[in-house]
């Protein structure tokens, strides 16, 4: 892809242990380098200018696009791989010695101890490109039978991709979702698997939220994003500082939006719920596999359903599906099956839903068939029916039913929607969507 002149800039860097522990900071500067396509066999891991070679690994990440960098050890040597539309691709194999000089090279300009091998490590660093974007890298590493394996998450800083707009919601779920950001307090959650986009869209809902007559506190692990406006603090394993502690703290500033980046214990489900129910609004996520779910998740974590049921505006569950490629996207003619799409019918234009698509691959799109991803949602509102049902301990199958029947479009109807309109294909809804979530309703 065509882009600029770029340079990393290792000035920022935020690190620490998984356990408890201090590491030290570095700091170097890299040198720029022109835009011509990086090929890795090309990237020199054994030179003396190591940060020529990071630059250029990073910059080859970036063109496929990547979002993670994966070093593994092996018993001979180390398999470097690289996360492409959410499925993992091996890019090459290259010697212990390599891989070692570029990890400890990471490991000391993120602030990484390097002599602690034997310990999961976390660090960070930030890449700049001369058009002002940067690239947030968040390193990983872990002790494993044959050597320290790292992991890279590239996370770009922009400001494109923290519009609502831009998350891929049918305009249902996206009115519907703007309702609920329009609350004056409540609870909102966003559930799905790792990797499914949640941080995302929870960082477009406070880039909708912050128009300055707000006051925004986040909770995060790490601050994935810095927003301007926006009050973010991390949590500190290091110093055993968690999200109980500091979302205790945030209820005493004064705060009218909070975002808690996940509850994973009952002190903070049971806290953010207090925080609901006092007058503010709280965003957060956790893991459920459809949005009803949540509730027994919330429920499971000690938090009594007459509270929950009381503040609680809405559930959002989501998926990340790779959307097909332009260039070589073809159709499948299903005038012969016409009641295929009969169910989403009311919900797609009267020139859609006559075929489906598919995309052999091309060189475009590195002969995958993908060129992108995007979400598939399911936006449970919270109506008087649905209180009802929460307080009363109702299950999550008669909480779904009831948000069926009031117009909830669930994750099926989701991604068929996104079949019908050629965004992506029914292959790749198979692979990304639980078979349970895709079967019709009884």
């Amino acid at each position: 892809m065509s882009e600029p002149s770029e340079s990393i800039d290792f000035r920022e860097t935020d690190a620490g242990e998984t356990d408890a522990g201090e590491a030290g900071a570095g700091e170097t500067n890299g040198e720029e380098i022109d835009a011509e396509v990086v090929r890795f066999e090309e990237i020199d891991f054994t030179g003396r200018h190591m940060d020529e070679a990071l630059v250029q690994l990073i910059r080859f990440a970036l063109q496929l696009p990547a979002s993670d960098i994966l070093f593994a050890w092996n018993d001979d040597d180390v398999t470097v791989s690289m996360r492409h539309l959410g499925t993992l691709r091996s890019i090459a194999n290259i010697s212990r010695n390599e891989a070692r000089r570029v990890i400890n090279f990471i490991k000391a300009n993120a602030g990484m101890d390097l002599a602690l091998v034997l310990r999961p490590l976390d660090g960070r660093l930030v890449y700049r490109l001369d058009d002002g974007q940067r690239i947030d890298l968040r390193i990983n590493t872990i002790p494993t039978l044959h050597g320290e394996d790292m992991a890279v998450r590239l996370i770009a800083r922009n400001a494109m991709l923290l519009e609502l707009d831009n998350l891929g919601l049918h305009p249902k779920d996206l009115g519907d979702l703007r309702g609920l950001l329009n609350s004056p307090s409540g609870l909102i959650l966003v559930t799905g698997p790792s990797g499914s986009g949640k941080t995302t869209t929870l960082y477009a809902c406070l880039n909708y939220l912050n128009d300055g007559t707000r006051k925004i506190n986040t909770i995060e692990d790490p601050i994935e994003y810095a927003m301007d406006g926006v009050r973010q603090s991390a949590i500190n394993q290091a110093i055993h500082l968690d999200f109980p502690e500091l979302l205790r703290s945030i209820l005493r500033q004064s705060a009218d939006v909070i975002m808690v980046g996940e509850i994973r214990d009952p002190v903070t489900a049971e806290t953010a719920v207090r925080a609901a129910n006092s007058g503010q609004l709280v965003l957060t996520t956790l893991h459920a596999p459809i949005a009803a779910g949540a509730i027994d998740s919330m429920l499971a974590l000690g938090v009594h359903p007459h509270f929950l049921s009381t503040c609680l505006l809405g559930i959002m569950t989501q998926r990340l599906v790779r959307t097909l490629c332009p260039e070589c996207r073809i159709s499948v003619d299903i005038s012969e099956s016409p009641h295929t799409f009969d169910e989403i019918r009311r919900w797609i234009r009267p020139d859609q839903g006559s075929a489906i698509f598919s995309s052999p691959g091309c060189e475009h799109c590195g002969n995958v068939g993908y060129d992108d991803r995007t979400g598939v949602f399911e936006v449970l509102r919270s109506t008087k029916e649905i209180r009802r049902l929460v307080a009363e301990g109702s299950t999550a199958r008669e909480i779904r039913e009831e948000a069926i029947r009031g117009g909830m479009l669930d994750m099926r109807r989701s991604a068929l929607l996104k079949v019908a309109e050629g965004i992506t294909s029914t292959e790749e809804v198979i692979r990304v969507i639980p078979s349970e979530h895709l079967a019709p309703d009884e």
